[in-house]
């Protein structure tokens, strides 16, 4: 994916945040030098260790705008370090009919939240011991009351209203077509997607960058670059 796309979804996506009156930490409107000034002066290890900041995924296909996600981790741990936060929180874009596609986690368990905009259309399967899918009925927690779908029901997520996804469950999800963007939010476990993401088909978590021009801001991938 293009920087310079990667710099405009990013722009797109401050503005929709102001629009839907979130609002982010000051660290989120650091540009490039600011961000290489804060690792070199070493009083933000907390978000250079753990992943915190902008992070964007088209899943290694090339088309973001039909596979991708846009993301902010606000808050994150790391497990077996001296960060020892047990939680991370995010909040995402999604587009109408911007998929994200089937995975589950091992590790984490999390909330997702329709924090506003239009409606999330929601995916979920079991999972059996060969991790495939299982043709089980998948019981989850819609805002602390019990559902039970069939494999693959669409369940729709209005703004307040959040499901709780359990370690193993494939799941993907994506906005309702003539609703509008989707503020998401995600509450959860530590997360690490190096190592906790079991993608249902073959794909990548992170985009390979195509450096047309100067990042607008860093993406938690270009940390990593950041190295004194």
């Amino acid at each position: 994916m293009k920087r310079s796309s990667i710099n405009r979804e990013i722009k797109n996506a401050i503005e929709f945040f102001d629009k839907m009156n979130f609002k982010l930490p000051q660290f989120a409107y650091f540009n490039a030098d600011q961000m290489i000034e804060l690792k070199h002066n070493k009083c933000a290890e907390e978000i250079f260790n753990t992943d915190m900041g902008w992070d964007l995924t088209d899943f290694a296909l090339g088309n973001f705008d039909k596979t991708g996600l846009l993301l902010f981790t606000i808050r994150n741990g790391r497990v077996n370090s001296s960060y020892t936060k047990p939680y991370a929180e995010k909040i995402m874009i999604t587009k109408e009919g911007q998929l994200t596609p089937l995975h589950f986690h091992w590790k984490k368990q999390e909330d997702i939240i329709n924090r506003g905009g239009g409606n999330l259309i929601i995916e979920a399967f079991n999972s059996d011991n060969k991790e495939d899918l299982a043709e089980t009925d998948v019981n989850v927690s819609l805002d602390g009351i019990m559902h039970k779908f069939k494999p693959g029901e669409k369940i729709l997520l209005k703004p307040g209203q959040s499901i709780c996804l359990t370690k193993g469950m494939y799941h993907r999800f994506y906005g309702e077509k003539g609703k509008g963007t989707v503020l998401v939010g995600e509450v959860s476990m530590v997360n690490d997607d190096t190592v906790d993401n079991r993608f249902y088909e073959k794909m990548g978590r992170f985009t390979e960058i195509i450096e047309d021009e100067k990042p607008f801001r860093f993406l938690v991938q270009d940390y990593n670059k950041l190295n004194f």
